[in-house]
């Protein structure tokens, strides 16, 4: 039993009432084993981002667990962040996920702070060490980048720039994290890694989300995925299978941690902490 695994548990701001309550029944479930921070992300603008600080103030209110909201810098201005961090800063939020994000639809002009370093060194500056700072990693490399030294060049900017660990873009190939890991070691870049964990429950959905990010679904996953066709239950319960393994391997080798995309789920996420048999008192 790993009692020294960092679990943490990833939501998105829900659209609607309804959304809203069956996200407060998730984090009110998901609190009990214990993670280390619920993480909220970032809308841009709107009505979107007025629900992402009502969820992250509700969950750092009332949850008992350290919220950790996203902050994407693309499109903002350097007023607008320290308004966003003041604000968290006097509700006690002292974690935060920092990154550049995407431009907003119809938004041509990029802003202040371009790149996620910028943002990091921008908190850093303006707050000190009043928050634990969160950035993106990449195993699989991110889909606009170069080459992969790009791709770890910009990395290592993030932790220079002042991150105190990362959380990784979810991928179902171990040795991707591995050779990421050694990668980052051989640059002197020591912070916590941590790797992002998505269960896999709806494959069609689960085929246009690693598209747009570039995460990659390897082609004997997919190939077995699609075998199941409309039979929603044996794709999930295979697909848990799946995922339940490579976090046991990712624990076996090393893994300070797992953070787990939950898309606001109960039942993926806690089935996959119960069989890590984590806590022996925990049942699904």
């Amino acid at each position: 039993m790993n009692t020294s695994l960092l679990i943490s548990c990833e939501f998105f701001p829900p659209k609607t009432d309804e959304g809203a309550r069956k996200l407060r029944d998730t984090w009110q479930t998901l609190k009990d084993i214990d993670p280390e921070y619920f993480s909220v992300t970032y809308g841009a603008g709107g009505s979107t981002q007025e629900r992402s600080f009502a969820t992250v103030s509700e969950i750092q209110r009332d949850s008992g667990i350290p919220a950790a909201p996203h902050l994407s810098c693309i499109g903002s201005t350097r007023e607008h962040i320290r308004a966003i961090l003041d604000s968290y800063k006097a509700q006690g939020i002292r974690h935060i996920v920092a990154l550049r994000g995407d431009l907003p639809s119809g938004m041509r002009d990029p802003g202040e702070l371009r790149h996620a370093n910028e943002l990091v060194e921008f908190i850093r500056a303006e707050t000190g060490d009043w928050f634990h700072i969160e950035v993106a990693a990449y195993p699989e490399f991110h889909p606009q980048a170069a080459s992969a030294q790009a791709d770890l060049d910009a990395f290592q900017r993030k932790v220079e720039a002042g991150a105190d660990s990362a959380i990784t873009q979810y991928f179902y190939n171990v040795d991707s994290y591995l050779r990421f890991m050694n990668d980052c070691l051989d640059r002197g870049i020591h912070i916590p890694i941590v790797p992002g964990i998505m269960p896999i429950t709806n494959f069609t959905q689960l085929a246009r989300f690693s598209d747009a990010c570039g995460a990659e679904i390897p082609r004997w996953l997919r190939k077995r995925l699609e075998t199941f066709g409309d039979d929603l239950d044996g794709l999930r319960s295979f697909g848990l299978d799946v995922v339940g393994e490579l976090c046991q391997q990712l624990i076996e080798a090393g893994a300070p941690g797992l953070h787990f995309y939950s898309m606001n789920q109960v039942e993926p996420t806690l089935h996959l902490w119960c069989g890590l048999n984590l806590r022996a008192d925990m049942e699904l």
